[in-house]
């Protein structure tokens, strides 16, 4: 070892003569070499992360298990407007987060279980359900019937899903960047918009919303022309507009309005 740190300084020597820097000292050459070294993040620390015994996502019934099936109406305002329910982390560190509203089918649910399953690493990663199985039914009539008759029989079922609602959770000794393409494939089929959010990022996405509500220049907000009736306004505005301050439109949000 000593020997090839000598043969090192000694290139470098012959190297300053050719140059005509006789006197120059030769640390200012080793600052050249060691110009390409890289520093690489510390590791994180998973000392504290518990695997469950089961770490897949389990099988959910296609149709419920009821005595008696009743019809439903439509019901939109199941997707319409914030999730009040699993907006949150609980156990993980990842998740699919909905942006919109919509319906989720069977079809749908089988195909997050199936790639997540199929695609995980269970020694080192879980992932957990944060949607209820279908149990919202949809009815449909035969082709060919004529109108009337009643309302049709029950087709499928479905569930319901509001803006900003966890569909799946993912956590255990993992970082993001190796299951973010996992995510990124879900998320792309699904039949609203969906977005991979980590606890840092959703949480700094309602830290921006809070902000642009405390720091608005802007004094004619939707809130303050609603509840004050300019121009008699409330004529034409819903509860829901009232309620949500029109940062909503039916299952759609939008996200710059304060």
């Amino acid at each position: 070892m000593i020997s090839l740190v000598k043969a090192a300084v000694g290139s470098l020597t012959v190297i300053c003569r050719a140059h005509g820097n006789q006197q120059a000292p030769i640390h200012n050459y080793l600052k050249i070499c060691a110009a390409g070294l890289k520093t690489y993040p510390i590791t994180p620390d998973y000392s504290n992360v518990v695997l469950p015994e089961k770490p897949k996502l389990k099988f959910l019934n296609k149709v419920p298990n009821l005595k008696k099936a009743k019809k439903e109406s439509k019901k939109l305002r199941d997707i319409q407007g914030p999730a009040k329910l699993a907006n949150t982390f609980t156990c993980g560190q990842y998740a699919i987060v909905a942006m919109g509203g919509g319906y989720l089918h069977w079809g749908h649910l089988e195909m997050i279980r199936l790639t997540i399953n199929r695609k995980i690493d269970a020694r080192t990663t879980f992932a957990r359900w944060r949607i209820n199985a279908p149990y919202k039914p949809v009815t449909r009539k035969g082709l060919g019937q004529r109108m009337g008759g009643g309302k049709g029989a029950i087709d499928h079922y479905v569930t319901p899903v509001q803006y900003g609602r966890l569909i799946v959770e993912l956590g255990g000794k993992v970082e993001l960047g190796e299951i973010e393409h996992i995510l990124t494939e879900v998320a792309k089929k699904l039949p609203f918009p969906a977005k991979v959010m980590s606890r840092e990022s959703l949480e700094e996405m309602h830290r921006k919303q809070k902000e642009l509500e405390e720091n608005n220049q802007n004094p004619w907000t939707f809130k303050q022309i609603a509840l004050g009736n300019m121009m008699g306004i409330r004529k034409v505005l819903s509860p829901f507009d009232l309620h949500n301050h029109g940062r909503f439109t039916g299952k759609f949000h939008f996200p710059g309005r304060v």
